[in-house]
């Protein structure tokens, strides 16, 4: 029976999943994988990308558990790839390598002020709140009033997340210092931009009512906003998803307000133009341009120019992939370029024995379904693509080990993430809590290698 040594570099459900699918389908070859993460924790976005408060979505968590728990995929965590181990090392012990890091940067909105003090990213700060062990520990929540651009669901977290009482998240996994920050915010008002109109937002109906349901905090919208055109009718008229959406805008729309200690404001129709600062470089105001239907399913300027007042803004308009070491790098959109999941290079050809899939394969877009039919048709190819696989020197699992130990790698395993898990739900326990999550790197590495 053929050997398939096989390297997964990238713990996340993308990662996991083509594991999964590699030794469920495969009955030809004897099959082993090693799957490597640069963070000494396996889930990748599901554990650092998703808001505390989420259990429901979290709940994937118990999916990608199960996979490794089974114990035919051995983990490598805390190795990063380019430098712990790099390319050439993969091709001395493995017949294939497939890629599955992700997206985790923010994409970049080109307007002027952007780079003023107070305007963050919303990967950096949702990497804060679910304690990153690569972000600072203390984040500056100074503002009163602050701007979110985006209508999809991670500009939804982040305004949830800062409109929220802290109080309301001590149920969840929240680390103690991100509690302490939030505690101590003295935001009133979270104003949220989308370029088009109601009926085009990319959030879910799912995080749309989770963000009315906030304690104290008064729903804003504005009638000029749902005087909807034909396209937008339709659109509300033939897909449930608009449909709920618009039902559940259109009841805020009745709400009373005032009341409330906080307010979180919806502002559709409005396209970025510029973030103010004052005379010291910090952010003042948020400038928009009034946009209007164009009836063809998009926006047209008015000429119409507004402006907020606000102490900070996060841009939540997509994640962004980061390049890899030795591997083909698509810079304008942020993956490696593929065909099918099989890299190709600069001139368009086939890299033999390197694969991508998930998020650095087609881009932050989709959830956790697309990622498994997107691993499937990635785990395909490697199958079928045996005549160009590479020829390890060394591929005995064994060597994997050395090698690490030989570089002083302190890398972590599958029974130490469990020392890691059990860890965190025993700090959560006294105080009725699911788990706290440890933030530091070395405390991780510490607690995983029972040192």
């Amino acid at each position: 029976m053929t050997k398939l040594r096989l390297a997964i570099v990238g713990a996340g459900p993308a990662g996991i999943y083509a594991a999964d699918i590699i030794l469920k389908a495969e009955k030809a070859f004897d099959v082993s994988i090693d799957l490597f993460e640069q963070l000494p924790a396996p889930y990748g976005l599901v554990r650092y990308g998703v808001a505390p408060d989420h259990p429901r979505i979290k709940g994937i968590i118990n999916a990608l558990r199960d996979v490794l728990d089974r114990g035919d995929i051995r983990i490598f965590g805390n190795v990063h790839f380019g430098t712990d181990i790099t390319l050439d090392d993969l091709k001395k012990h493995y017949n294939a390598v497939i890629f599955s890091t992700g997206a985790i940067r923010d994409a970049e909105l080109p307007i002027p002020g952007i780079e003023l003090e107070g305007s963050y990213g919303a990967a950096d700060f949702v990497s804060w709140f679910d304690g990153h062990p690569d972000v600072p520990r203390t984040w500056p929540l100074e503002a009163s009033s602050v701007a979110v651009i985006g209508v999809g669901n991670v500009a939804l977290d982040v305004s949830r997340i800062l409109a929220k009482h802290a109080d309301d998240l001590l149920p969840t996994e929240i680390p103690s210092n991100v509690y302490d920050g939030l505690a101590a915010s003295p935001v009133t008002d979270v104003h949220v931009f989308g370029r088009r109109g109601p009926a085009q937002v990319k959030f879910s109906p799912l995080e749309l009512r989770e963000l009315g349901e906030l304690r104290d905090v008064d729903m804003i919208v504005h009638d000029e906003d749902f005087d909807h055109d034909e396209a937008s009718l339709t659109a509300i008229k033939t897909n449930k998803q608009v449909f709920v959406i618009d039902k559940v805008l259109n009841q805020w729309r009745e709400r009373e307000t005032g009341s409330a200690s906080r307010r979180l404001h919806l502002h559709f129709f409005a396209n970025p133009v510029e973030v103010v600062g004052d005379e010291s470089g910090h952010v003042s105001a948020f400038r928009y341009e009034r946009t209007r239907p164009n009836g063809a399913g998009g926006v047209e300027g008015t000429g119409e120019i507004r402006e907020v007042e606000v102490q900070a803004v996060y841009r939540a308009v997509g994640y962004f992939g980061s390049p890899l070491d030795g591997i083909p790098f698509d810079a304008k959109r942020g993956v490696v370029p593929n065909h099918e999941g099989q890299v190709m290079d600069d001139d368009d050809q086939i890299v033999p024995g390197v694969y991508a899939t998930g998020w650095i394969k087609r881009g932050p877009i989709g959830l956790i379904g697309h990622t498994k039919s997107d691993a499937m048709e990635t785990v395909q190819h490697v199958l079928n693509d045996q005549a160009s696989w590479w020829a390890p020197a060394e591929p005995s699992e064994e060597s994997v080990d050395e090698l690490l130990r030989s570089r002083g790698v302190e890398y972590t395993d599958l029974e130490g993430w469990h020392r890691l898990d059990q860890h965190e739900i025993a700090l959560g326990s006294p105080s009725g809590r699911a788990r706290i999550k440890v933030v530091p790197r070395d405390e991780m590495v510490r607690v995983s290698t029972g040192a």
